[in-house]
């Protein structure tokens, strides 16, 4: 139930790009060979959700029915937007700060911990009101963020992912995560045997969450670590707040562009409508997880090929925008023509209006990849508010598109809206700013496979 991210979630580079404290002690077959490990280690993650989670989920929806799925992707959404708040715009600034001074890495970790911790009591609270106020006869719906809302408190303990990312050792954070994700969705199967109620699905996503928290903690253990070594510092949080408020702004208004949609159409049409975008979402954002791995493993040798050569360091950003155009290209295609089948096999009666949705919202992936990618950029050249700002006007874009052409055009509304703010926030708003226009170009030319100016 996360946009890691399920947020978010990071970005998208990774054959050529290491720690220093890795360069320090690999040659170059060595360092690329341990990067392409890692890779596959999140791909190989990412996979098996992906394989897993559309069977289990499209189960669960057939279940559910469109009324009943609808409330709870309402839920998620609900509480995925407020989440944003959870990760503080932390995450890619943590795993730059252990790569830069591993020797700190205690109290860089203690730090996060606690504040993530404070960040997930606050999405709990912040659900619970706001969701009181926008719908305050509906128990039901009530109950199913209060549940949701609750498992935002223990991803503080994603904080030891970070510590493995770093390290390009994502292999220990894949296994504990992966190992729940199974278990729990075996726990899903179970549900629906035994036709447990919605409140039950709700309970499932968070008991994910928890039980991640638990492998993480003991893969850490295993690693020889102790979290009873870290260290909370005030100067270092008001530093990681400092440089991560605007990318917390920034994840809240991508969150809105990439789950307003729902509320709006909870709020404007029905929940069932609700539950029709969100079945054709879980084949559309499924894919999302291809640039996040590649960032995940790659951000931070890339951090470290900026040091080396600006021309080195751009000629890989170009290279990875070309990567995932080409990938997003390859997946928009045919799921363009295949929509109406996926939606009638997997989904049944009373779902094919997914179809036509899916086909549109499937066009938002290469922007998504895009913007994935050129996080790191951002944080490398310190550029986090102007993120924000272009996140911002995505948002806004999002929004006043929503107004407009969900009350004609619903669910089919909605996906155009998401898929122009995406189109706008990734690529075109870069075009406007002189920092920003050289990306523009970058992105433009791997968008119309235009060769790499030498």
């Amino acid at each position: 139930m996360r946009y890691n991210v399920e947020s978010s979630d990071v970005n998208s580079f990774w054959i050529r790009y290491l720690p220093t404290s890795v360069f320090r002690r690999l040659d170059g077959r060595q360092s690329a060979q341990k990067v392409i490990a890692n890779a596959g280690w999140l791909s190989a993650d990412k996979i098996i959700r992906l394989a897993v989670g559309l069977v289990v989920g499209t189960w669960v929806a057939r279940f559910l029915g469109r009324d009943q799925f609808g409330s709870l992707s309402y839920a998620v959404a609900f509480v995925s937007l407020l989440g944003a708040v959870t990760t503080l715009g932390l995450d890619g600034i943590v795993i730059r700060e252990l790569v830069r001074h591993p020797e700190r890495k205690d109290e860089i970790l203690g730090t996060t911990f606690v504040a993530k911790l404070a960040g997930g009591f606050l999405t709990l609270v912040l659900s619970l009101s706001v969701i009181l106020l926008l719908r305050p006869g509906d128990s039901l719906l009530h109950s199913l963020v209060g549940v949701l809302a609750l498992g935002t408190v223990f991803q503080s303990f994603d904080t030891i992912d970070f510590w493995f990312q770093s390290r390009v050792e994502s292999r220990f954070g894949v296994f504990a995560k992966n190992s729940t994700f199974l278990i729990v969705a075996a726990f899903k199967v179970s549900l629906i045997l035994m036709h447990a109620p919605l409140f039950a699905f709700a309970l499932a996503g968070s008991l994910e969450i928890f039980l991640g928290a638990i492998g993480l903690l003991v893969a850490y253990k295993k690693s020889g670590q102790h979290l009873f070594a870290w260290k909370v510092n005030s100067d270092r949080a008001r530093q990681l707040v400092r440089e991560g408020w605007p990318l917390a702004l920034a994840s809240m208004a991508v969150m809105v562009y990439m789950k307003i949609d729902q509320i709006m159409l909870g709020q404007m049409i029905g929940l069932r409508e609700v539950g029709i975008y969100g079945a054709a979402l879980r084949f559309s954002e499924v894919w999302y997880f291809i640039p996040v791995s590649l960032v995940a493993s790659v951000a931070p040798s890339l951090t470290t090929a900026r040091k080396t050569s600006t021309i080195l360091y751009y000629a890989r950003l170009e290279n990875l925008f070309r990567l995932l155009v080409g990938i997003a290209l390859v997946i928009a295609i045919p799921m363009t023509f295949v929509s109406g089948y996926l939606a009638r096999t997997f989904y049944g009666p009373g779902y094919e209006s997914a179809g036509p949705v899916l086909a549109i919202h499937i066009w938002a992936a290469p922007f998504v990849f895009l913007g994935v990618a050129q996080s790191p950029w951002t944080l490398n050249e310190g550029l986090t508010k102007l993120a924000l700002a272009r996140a911002a006007c995505g948002a806004v874009i999002n929004v006043l598109l929503n107004l407009v052409l969900i009350p004609t055009h619903g669910a089919v509304g909605a996906a155009v809206a998401t898929t122009i703010s995406y189109a706008m926030s990734a690529v075109v708003l870069n075009a406007f700013n002189s920092r920003t226009r050289r990306i523009f170009f970058m992105q433009l030319r791997a968008m119309l496979v235009v060769p790499t100016r030498r």
